[in-house]
């Protein structure tokens, strides 16, 4: 492996360790001044039957007993063993609820992601062509709609006349209400992905598309793509040739640095559609004080989010010559 590389590998993790370390110690202590008693929230509507003995039992079994530093320790040891924890409200080990619950959610996500990607650099394309066009006009104007759109709103549109008005779709959840889960074929959750899926991508093309509009119009207004033209190429074998990889390369990074906005989208999202996936369990976990869960949750979507931006910067290295030559570090 090329040194150059393997420095910027460990770097890149020494930086994510110190993260999820901050990262770790900012949620314990904002979870510590919450107000939610994460007693009631485990108990439910029963509290008015529990005494003051069962209520310290319950906290000496959670560990909620212990001052914040003392269970931030002991948390942090059984982290260094693999050991997430249990779910308060679900019951279960943490790593448990975050496999069956990111399967869902990556699947949207996915879904949603590539859908983001290949609408918004084309239409991006395409308004860069034709720029000061009518088209180039709409899609600019359809961008900028989006872009100020809350993505909840959109989300609560899009139910009302796809599933509600016309029912094509859906209302929400993830398979057919009141079928056996060993019933539920690939179609019957493809069929309750597909509006949640594209409300969430609707959301992320503005972006790629505004910045890929952008550069394509810098990349067509410059000296060597005038030269191509005085030569007599044709603009489709121009775009090919010169305009591509310099419109490629940002659009790429922006796609996969758009992994935060993704899962922030996807926890409006799968509220919205009530879809089971990871963002309605953190939700779940913040109201109702869920502290293993919800530090599990920030981890994984710190993880999830940081790989996107590492996976950017390496197809940056590979694509770019200079940057792969330490040109540009």
């Amino acid at each position: 492996m090329n040194k150059n590389l393997l420095l910027f590998i460990l770097g890149k993790l020494l930086r994510m360790t110190g993260l999820l370390i901050c990262l770790s110690i900012i949620i314990f202590w904002l979870m510590s001044k919450s107000p939610i008693d994460p007693i009631q929230a485990y108990v439910g509507a029963d509290m008015m039957l529990v005494g003051p003995e069962q209520r310290q039992q319950i906290m000496e079994y959670w560990g909620l007993n212990e001052p914040p530093v003392e269970r931030f320790k002991h948390w942090l040891l059984a982290v260094s063993r693999g050991d997430l924890g249990t779910s308060m409200i679900y019951r279960q080990p943490v790593l448990q609820v975050i496999k069956e619950r990111f399967t869902a959610s990556l699947a949207l996500m996915g879904m949603a992601w590539l859908l983001s990607g290949v609408f918004g650099f084309a239409l991006g394309v395409l308004a860069g062509v034709k720029q000061g066009t009518r088209l180039d006009g709409m899609i600019k104007w359809y961008c900028l709609t989006l872009a100020s759109t809350p993505g909840f709103w959109l989300g609560l549109l899009m139910l009302v006349v796809f599933a509600v008005w016309l029912g094509w779709f859906p209302v929400g959840l993830g398979v057919p209400a009141g079928v056996l889960q060993e019933n539920v074929s690939w179609l019957d959750r493809l069929y309750h992905l597909i509006l949640p899926a594209i409300t969430l991508s609707i959301t992320g093309v503005a972006n790629v598309a505004l910045h890929t509009r952008q550069k394509l119009i810098d990349v067509l207004n410059s000296d060597y793509v005038l030269f191509a033209k005085a030569r007599g190429e044709s603009n489709w074998t121009i775009f090919w040739r010169h305009g591509l990889r310099n419109v490629a390369l940002p659009a790429i990074t922006l796609q996969f640095a758009s992994f935060g906005e993704l899962f922030g989208g996807s926890v409006l999202a799968e509220q919205v559609f009530s879809y089971p996936g990871l963002g309605q369990a953190t939700v779940q976990a913040g109201l109702r004080g869920d502290l293993p869960l919800l530090l599990a949750i920030a981890l994984f979507s710190a993880i999830f989010i940081f790989t996107g931006n590492f996976i950017a910067d390496l197809i940056y290295r590979v694509i770019d010559p200079r940057i792969r030559e330490g040109e540009l570090l």
